[in-house]
């Protein structure tokens, strides 16, 4: 055999193995790459959507935790509002049963005095029937008179 013969043969067998790789071996290859380079793009592109959405579902937790401290700072303002208003009632209703306890006391003592007042008018008239008895019993002289009604007003 001839060397060009050779080479002719092979070059004809080589340009059917590529028209065969063509035809047949090349398209599913290059389908696969082409649905491997689509997958890879729509996973960036799904990676991208993730990113944006996990950056406004971030900004949504901001809000919703500045919202929530704002909601728990305007609760701790309203307790310590109702704190003051329940003191402010509870100083005032001490106030009153303080009022109260007092003109109780004063009721108290105002009988108390009123007592004493009429047990020492009763003790004054007890001790003005004995003067008056230690009076009949010794011999009328103003002098010794003056000396009892003085020891009278003494012991009153």
């Amino acid at each position: 055999m001839n060397l060009n013969a050779t080479l002719f043969a092979q070059f004809v067998v080589f340009f059917i193995l590529a028209a065969f790789t063509m035809k047949f071996v090349w398209p599913p290859l290059m389908k696969a790459l082409d649905e491997r380079a689509q997958k890879i793009t729509d996973g960036l592109a799904a990676a991208d959507r993730g990113k944006a959405e996990m950056a406004a579902a971030e900004k949504r937790v901001q809000v919703e935790l500045a919202s929530a401290r704002d909601e728990g700072q305007k609760r701790i303002g309203d307790a310590e509002k109702r704190a003051q208003g329940i003191i402010e009632d509870a100083k005032k209703t001490a106030s009153e049963e303080a009022a109260r306890i007092i003109a109780a006391a004063k009721a108290d003592a105002e009988q108390q005095v009123t007592k004493a007042r009429e047990t020492l008018r009763g003790e004054v008239a007890t001790l003005a029937v004995r003067g008056a008895e230690q009076i009949l019993k010794r011999e009328v002289n103003a002098a010794a008179h003056a000396d009892l009604l003085n020891q009278l007003k003494t012991e009153l």
